[in-house]
């Protein structure tokens, strides 16, 4: 399974949507995360042209993010709680078991949920040893069956460098 691991945009600041008593899974992107998820949508386009899933949290920020890499790379979202931030890495895995092994799988969420989820498929330990910037995105390659410890780290780039694919 190619599996494709996307952070989401620059969103609003965690702190003032606190102190206005607002419930963070609102949180939107900003309009500038948004402008720039566009960009770094469009360099994900050339690198993953067709997702067969992309599963988003279901929190405001990382489902903006979802619909404008769905509209770039030719797909339909669909919300999973299992990305949710404070979920064990472990449930994605039993969700991931559940795909077609020959499509390719987007995931878009937070951190630190998601490099936890990184390095529990690389090394079978749910240990972050990635730098996922907000918009930021890598691709593994999974085996079939899934076994976390037996992915392999195809690339990582951080939103600048797909912005620059975009172009």
């Amino acid at each position: 399974m190619n599996l494709v691991i996307i952070r989401h945009g620059p969103a609003g600041d965690p702190e003032e949507w606190e102190r206005k008593g607002l419930d963070d899974r609102l949180r939107p992107l900003t309009p500038e995360g948004r402008k720039e998820m566009q960009r770094v949508a469009a360099g994900l386009g050339t690198l993953v042209p067709r997702i067969g899933v992309l599963a988003t949290s279901p929190l405001v920020r990382a489902a903006e993010t979802a619909e404008i890499v769905a509209k770039e790379c030719d797909s339909q979202t669909v919300s999973l709680e299992t990305l949710a931030p404070d979920r064990d890495p472990e449930e994605v895995v039993r969700w991931l078991r559940e795909q077609p092994a020959e499509q390719t799988v987007a995931l878009v969420g937070h951190e630190p949920h998601l490099s936890l989820l990184v390095g529990y498929l690389l090394t079978g330990t749910p240990r972050s040893f990635v730098d996922l910037k907000k918009g930021g995105a890598c691709r593994l390659e999974l085996p079939d069956p899934l076994e976390p410890g037996e992915g392999c780290l195809e690339w990582l780039l951080a939103p600048r460098g797909l912005r620059l694919l975009g172009r």
